[in-house]
């Protein structure tokens, strides 16, 4: 299981962006975390044309499935849509990892029994504006 922001496990930090050019204000190598929606397009279409990693929040099973094919390394979501989220990428062979956005040490467990690739904390979201 992957953990980002983990207290006890270093990660890489994930810098939340709402504009291309927010991208200029990030690190080298960065992995870029957008929400999506359709204003967003012009995102996610730059970073897979540039080869950024890319991280996609989403908050239904439509959108879990644009986030694959638009090609996402990561998709995240709340724990709500942890299961099928999970069986979505291991029916489908998803290249992306399934990172579920919790607040609290606690839920580790209950993800880890569900499946579930990942985890990330708030505290390894980066805020960058343009």
């Amino acid at each position: 299981m992957l953990l980002f922001g983990h207290r006890f496990i270093d990660s890489e930090n994930i810098f939340h962006i709402q504009s291309i050019d927010a991208i200029q204000n990030t690190p080298p190598s960065s992995t870029l975390l957008v929400d999506f929606n359709e204003d967003n397009l012009d995102i996610i279409k730059h970073a897979a044309i540039n080869s950024i990693p890319l991280a996609i929040n989403v908050e239904n099973i439509t959108q879990i499935i644009y986030a694959s094919s638009l090609g996402a390394a990561y998709i995240v979501l709340p724990k709500e849509l942890a299961k099928t989220a999970q069986n979505l990428a291991d029916n489908y062979l998803f290249d992306a990892k399934i990172l579920v956005h919790v607040e609290q040490e606690d839920e580790i467990e209950e993800l880890a029994l569900l499946g579930v690739d990942g985890i990330i904390f708030s505290n390894a979201i980066i805020k960058v504006n343009s």
